[in-house]
């Protein structure tokens, strides 16, 4: 069990916390933040959070401003949601301008928002019939 970021950990522990309690064994945050901390190699939390803190830090981040394409349509936005694991980062993001989903010159689909799970490159593992990423984004 790894854990790459502060807030990763944290979930941890509150988790472990939830668990503990529901077979009938209370422990308190900062308890459940020394367990998580020896899980994962460290002497105890402060070392494991310093050690967190120094990390690169991710590339992607809640409020920062991208561009990209979603649905093989151009964008600019800004991430409005964000949560990171070790599958990828989940986002959501607002346009700057509605994007037309819909390539098809008899409909549209005006979006103001997509949300998707992105790779470390900013690209989704989800694929379009033609064979690209549903979405793609990458720092403005």
């Amino acid at each position: 069990m790894t854990v790459r970021t502060i807030a990763e950990a944290k979930a941890q522990a509150k988790a472990l916390r939830a668990t503990l309690a529901a077979e009938g064994t209370i422990v308190g945050h900062a308890k459940a933040l020394e367990l998580v901390a020896h899980q994962n190699g460290a002497r105890n939390w402060n070392t494991l959070s310093a050690q967190l803190a120094k990390a690169a830090p991710t590339r992607f981040h809640l409020h920062q401003r991208v561009r990209g394409h979603y649905l093989g349509m151009a964008f600019e936005g800004e991430i409005t949601a964000i949560t990171s694991s070790s599958s990828g980062h989940s986002v959501s993001i607002r346009f700057d301008q509605p994007v037309d989903t819909v390539t098809f010159k008899g409909f549209t689909n005006m979006r103001r928002v997509a949300r998707g799970v992105v790779d470390d490159s900013g690209h989704s593992a989800e694929k379009t019939s033609n064979g690209m990423p549903n979405l793609m984004i990458s720092g403005a």
